[in-house]
Parts: structure tokens; C-alpha cells; sequence
């Protein structure tokens, strides 16, 4: 059940997202390279990358930080 709630943020991300932040920037020009179901995949695995740092070291999220790779 939990993997299902990665995915889900991810095509929120991509399709409804209305503030701008690095992942929703890259995911949208990585949506136009691969396509939309790829591109969602990739954006969740690097939320669930980012959510797993953020819980190892006890940050908070900052939408603009870091660079889009």
C-alpha cells in the first residue's frame, strides 16, 4: 500500500502542482523527453530520495533547493 502513495504524489506533481519548485520543473521537461507514465516514476523515486534524506537528517523541505538534475 505504501508504495502506491510516491506514484500518486508524483502524477500530482506533474498534472495538478500549481506552485513551482525544481522536481515539478524537471519532471515537466523530463515528461516531455520520456513521456508522462516515465517521467512520473522518476519524480517519485526522487521524492522518496529526498523524503528519505529529509528523515535521516531531519530537515525540512525547501521547494527551491537544490538543482535539477
Amino acid at each position: 500500500m505504501m508504495a502506491i502513495y510516491p506514484d500518486e504524489a508524483a502524477a500530482v506533481i506533474l498534472t495538478r502542482g500549481s506552485t513551482h519548485s525544481t522536481l515539478r520543473t524537471w519532471g515537466l521537461r523530463l515528461r516531455e523527453r520520456i513521456g508522462f507514465k516515465r517521467a512520473a516514476v522518476a519524480v517519485a523515486r526522487k521524492l522518496a530520495v529526498t523524503m528519505h534524506a529529509m528523515l535521516k537528517t531531519g530537515e525540512m523541505f525547501n521547494p527551491n533547493a537544490g538543482a535539477a538534475a
